[in-house]
């Protein structure tokens, strides 16, 4: 999801309760707060030596160790005029992909995207979901025989193999 499209959501739910679903039926805590925002521009280079460039909005979701146990959620109104003051201080970008950061004692630190979102009685639930990491150069550095089968002596990385 684009930071835009994000907006958008959020503007056309203000009045809900604002859930994010972490893992499948995980919820972050009613206790969470909104403690940063990064606007990131990644600029790559994958082991087929091409180089790439894209920017991106997180937003990190910290659970309150204070409020334990607290059974209201956020207003999706109060969320968006957070993320409105740090565009006033920082711009988006608008079309930048969108991710949610967050960590809890059972659950490892990770960025996640917005994979959906649901509206159900009176909360707007945001759907996270991890992705998998890929190599994005599979036409320059692994030929189709050698991706099927790779033996523990043959590397992806050897040096006769095209990739670094």
């Amino acid at each position: 999801m684009k930071t835009q499209e994000l907006f958008t959501v959020l503007e056309n739910n203000k009045s809900k309760s604002l859930l994010f679903e972490y893992a499948p039926n995980q919820l972050v805590g009613a206790n969470y707060h909104i403690t940063e925002v990064k606007h990131l521009t990644i600029d790559s280079v994958d082991c087929g030596a091409q180089t790439d460039s894209w920017k991106e909005t997180i937003i990190q979701l910290w659970e309150s160790p204070t409020e334990l146990g607290k059974r209201e959620f956020m207003k999706v109104e109060k969320a968006l005029s957070i993320l409105e003051l740090v565009g006033t201080m920082k711009p988006y970008i608008l079309d930048a992909e969108v991710k949610f950061e967050y960590s809890n004692a059972t659950f490892h630190t990770a960025q996640l995207f917005v994979n959906d979102f649901e509206v159900r009685e009176n909360n707007l639930i945001i759907k996270l979901a991890v992705e998998k990491t890929d190599c994005k150069a599979k036409d320059l550095c692994v030929s189709p025989q050698k991706s099927e089968v790779v033996s523990s002596e043959e590397s992806c990385c050897a040096p006769e193999s095209g990739c670094c």
